[in-house]
């Protein structure tokens, strides 16, 4: 939850989520739930959530999959007293929405079946912010970069296949990589770096991957977790 002032009210929004396996771009199996006190115009209402959606549980993936059984809502009952949020003032209600969608996303990835890791994959520097949204989720759901992650191995290559299949415009001599902020790529030529200290470093909880395309202003960020034979457990011993 979070509490945001607005003149001399305050409103909160409170959310929980639902998510384990089939987690992907469309939500998938999760659910979630938001609620605020705030007084909302209906129509911004749903503007702001199709936004958060997007920016926050549209860009995560677990495994994959995908399934129709899922939902979000949002319920407002304007008992914060607040003036009237409309798209006129309600900049700071997207961005508490926003903050909370993106946080219950990254919860997910990291609560994900079988996840050791989270992993967080920014995209730079896209010639449109389509691209950057297309090749971040292409990379955090690729299998290879996931399992990589798991075993700590600092597999740059299998990160720029995923992003030379996602359809993004690319540049491979304007192409820069980094893991857990380390420069392993520059100009599309590999940087020298110390591959023991970075497993070291790979060895935490989250895991961060950025690329910078170097061909516009597009930028996106997507989440996932990392692919572990615990996962292959839970879904090969799970029946219905």
């Amino acid at each position: 939850a979070t509490q945001v002032d607005m003149r001399e009210n305050k409103f909160t929004i409170g959310a929980v989520a639902k998510g384990a396996g089939m987690i992907h771009p469309d939500l998938a199996t999760m659910l979630c739930f938001i609620t605020t006190d705030a007084l909302v115009n209906v129509q911004f209402l749903q503007a702001a959530l199709k936004k958060a959606v997007d920016v926050s549980f549209n860009m995560l993936s677990v495994d994959g999959e995908t399934s129709p059984n899922d939902c979000v809502f949002l319920l407002a009952n304007g008992l914060a007293g607040n003036e009237m949020i409309d798209f006129s003032n309600g900049e700071a209600f997207q961005e508490a929405l926003d903050e909370v969608c993106i946080y219950l996303a990254k919860s997910i990835a990291q609560d994900g079946e079988g996840a050791t890791k989270l992993i967080q994959v920014t995209v730079e520097g896209a010639k449109y912010e389509t691209d950057a949204r297309q090749a971040a989720r292409t990379i955090v759901s690729s299998p290879l970069v996931k399992a990589a992650m798991y075993g700590s191995d600092p597999n740059w290559g299998r990160i720029v296949t995923a992003l030379g299949r996602s359809g993004a415009e690319v540049a491979e001599e304007k192409l820069d990589v980094y893991l857990n902020d380390v420069q392993v790529m520059k100009q599309g030529h590999p940087v020298h770096f110390g591959k023991e200290k970075m497993r070291i470093s790979l060895q935490g909880n989250n895991v961060f991957i950025k690329l910078n395309l170097n061909l516009g202003e597009g930028k996106a960020t997507a989440w996932g977790c990392d692919l572990s034979p615990e996962y292959v457990k839970i879904n090969s011993e799970y029946t219905t």
